[in-house]
């Protein structure tokens, strides 16, 4: 015994040194995974070739590079895998001290293990350091990339389809919950009558929890494609809408299903815990929401009345750390960062860009765009990575079936049924191709795996994790590469302008009948209100821009409003954004109606039916995109504005 007590001490030390030198070849090993996937990124551009996207090349990479350490790289410690069994103790404490012959060791609880997976790798170094602590994640890599969405949303297309937008990332992230949810508890009982795991193991709370994590979609692959090919408009709007408030709606639901504790049987329906669940849902929601747009607030104040702007790094060091605290107060306090995090991009977006200099507007766009660019491709990198290195997988055939049932039926019923109803009320109805490629396009990513690898500690998160990252590898790999095909299938519009877009749909909606215009324009009276109050007051507090303080505020106001308007405001006309926008059925038309019509510069209203000359221009190359079908060919007729992608069996006109 006491020659072990001595012997333990050298191999730990070992083990330690060990550690500190693979700290470096684990960050070379993601350097050279991130070199790789960039290489591929430009070949596949050079070469057109949207079968697989850059994510699924970085999935790909990470496989390889997880099959080479999991199995060319061994355990130091001849011990590891043995288990002792410790009949004292009652209780898992997090940290446990051992007397091994007058020498007392340390050891952290890092969670449960299947006693499948108890053997020698468990004590492998290497598969230790390839593991990543799961907040690095949320703390460091989601927060560039949620706030790049919101920084980057294009308010225009967005605001048109506010209420689809919002009804679908939170009623159909609800319906997408709960359907995963009910299915896998089905599947669930199965496996408890096959005897495949205990019936204390699995509770319905924890399937429900499944379906939070889930009901995230993250089509980033079918994105990327939409964008390179200039998608339908309204199409790829809804998407990225539903996608960038799905994330938020997915990770608060998840933290409320964590707080969710019936008091009797977990499986049993409580209300008073269904109701605290909600509220505490609403609550999480609205505070982070009020946290990510008051620091963006302070620095939209912070760059109006000081001149950072004459010292452009200093104005960009603000901006980013200021975002990013956003994330970090509402994670400190309780709330969930992504969401503050998301709302802070987008306020940050419509004030603060507007009171930066002109380089620093370049840096921002460039720094958080290069940020996401490398943290996205980091995480799909980790997620082949971590299919071989995690130590503690359990594969589960019937529960990995469950899973993928559950998602289709539950993105079934979440497009299908919601569409049918806001169709009801749309002017311009969601057409079935888009339903179908909604349908298709509701693939899981980054967010969904975050959900899954913060908490894998015991038996049955072992087994979410584990399923959560081949049903990330499918939906990439498959629905991501079938993406194109799909578009030229379904006949869905490629190579439009979203500019011109939306001038050719105000256009087409302002000679409709004047009454059914006057009804809907009521409808839209709080939208009215919000914009009207925003231009007025909002903008000219917090920007340049706007019309001054002392021309919109009560006489009495008069010294606060010299105080806050910038002079600049005062040598500035109304700006094209700034025109007041009608909501109608859900869609947000820039026109000059009602009373902006009468308050707007005639300057304005001439520059206005002005076409640009660059959105021209973009109009003009639209015969160069190219679908990446092979002897597939997309032309543009000009006579008749419609695009046509020729077949060898015939064409298809869009």
């Amino acid at each position: 015994m006491a020659g072990m007590g001595q012997d333990k001490a050298p191999t730990s030390s070992r083990t330690l040194q060990l550690f500190q030198h693979q700290g470096a070849l684990e960050l070379l090993v993601f350097n050279f995974l991130l070199i790789l996937t960039i290489l591929t990124i430009w070949l596949f551009k050079n070469r057109r070739f949207r079968f697989l996207h850059e994510t699924g090349g970085a999935m790909v990479y990470g496989l390889v590079m997880g099959l080479i350490i999991r199995y060319a790289t061994k355990s130091y410690e001849k011990e590891n895998g043995a288990v002792y069994d410790c009949g004292s103790l009652k209780s898992t404490p997090s940290v446990l001290l051992i007397n091994v012959t007058d020498h007392v060791y340390q050891y952290e609880y890092r969670g449960e293990i299947n006693k499948n997976n108890v053997n020698n790798d468990q004590g492998n170094a290497m598969l230790q350091k390839m593991t990543f602590d799961p907040e690095v994640f949320f703390n460091v890599l989601l927060p560039p990339i949620i706030f790049h969405a919101g920084y980057s949303l294009k308010k225009r297309h967005f605001f048109r389809n506010l209420g689809t937008i919002i009804t679908y990332a939170f009623l159909g992230t609800a319906i997408s919950c709960i359907m995963i949810g009910l299915i896998m508890y089905g599947f669930v009982k199965a496996m408890m009558h096959l005897g495949q795991i205990q019936s204390g193991d699995f509770h319905f709370t924890d399937c429900l929890f499944f379906g939070s994590l889930m009901s995230a979609t993250d089509p980033v692959t079918v994105l990327a494609i939409f964008h390179e090919l200039n998608v339908d408009t309204d199409l790829y709007t809804l998407l990225f809408g539903e996608s960038v408030l799905n994330d938020a709606v997915a990770i608060v639901l998840t933290y409320s299903i964590l707080i969710y504790s019936p008091k009797e049987n977990p499986n049993a329906f409580d209300a008073s815990a269904f109701f605290q669940c909600v509220g505490n849902f609403l609550g999480i929601f609205a505070g982070s929401f009020a946290m990510g747009s008051a620091y963006a607030v302070v620095t939209a104040l912070l760059t109006k009345f000081t001149k950072l702007c004459e010292f452009p790094m200093l104005e960009t060091g603000l901006f980013f750390l200021l975002s990013w605290s956003a994330f970090l107060s509402a994670e400190a306090v309780g709330l969930t960062g992504i969401v503050a995090v998301l709302f802070c991009g987008v306020t940050q977006a419509h004030y603060t860009y507007n009171n930066l200099s002109e380089e620093s507007k370049m840096r921002t766009k460039q720094l958080f765009e290069f940020m996401n660019f490398l943290a996205e491709n980091f995480i799909f990198c980790y997620m082949g990575l971590a299919l071989f290195t995690f130590q503690n997988h359990i594969f589960n055939a019937l529960f990995i079936c469950g899973a993928f049932v559950s998602i289709f039926v539950a993105r079934a019923c979440n497009i299908y049924p919601l569409t049918f109803f806001l169709n009801l009320g749309r002017r311009k109805r969601i057409p079935w191709n888009f339903q179908h490629m909604m349908m298709f396009s509701g693939l899981r990513g980054a967010i969904a795996f975050a959900l899954a690898i913060r908490d894998t500690e015991t038996q049955p998160k072992q087994m979410m994790f584990t399923t959560t990252l081949l049903v990330v590898f499918f939906t990439v790999w498959v629905f991501g590469g079938g993406t194109t095909p799909m578009l030229a299938w379904l006949q869905i519009r490629v190579g439009v302008d979203p500019d011109l877009d939306v001038k050719e749909q105000s256009a087409d909606q302002r000679p409709e009948n004047q009454n059914e215009s006057s009804t809907k324009a009521e409808s839209a009276h709080l939208f009215r209100l919000w914009y009207g109050f925003d231009h007025k007051y909002l903008k000219p507090i917090l920007t340049h821009s706007g019309p001054p303080l002392t021309s919109t505020l009560p006489q009495w106001c008069h010294s606060i409003a010299q105080v806050l308007t910038s002079p600049k405001a005062y040598a500035e006309g109304l700006k094209e954004e700034d025109t007041d926008c009608i909501v109608n059925h859900d869609e947000l038309t820039a026109a000059y109606e009602d009373t902006s019509s009468s308050s707007m510069p005639h300057s304005a209203e001439q520059g206005k039916e002005q076409p640009s000359p660059v959105l021209v221009q973009s109009r003009d190359n639209v015969q160069d995109v190219d679908l990446g079908l092979g002897g597939f060919d997309f032309s543009l007729d000009r006579r008749s504005k419609q695009a046509h992608i020729d077949f060898p069996e015939g064409n298809i006109q869009i």
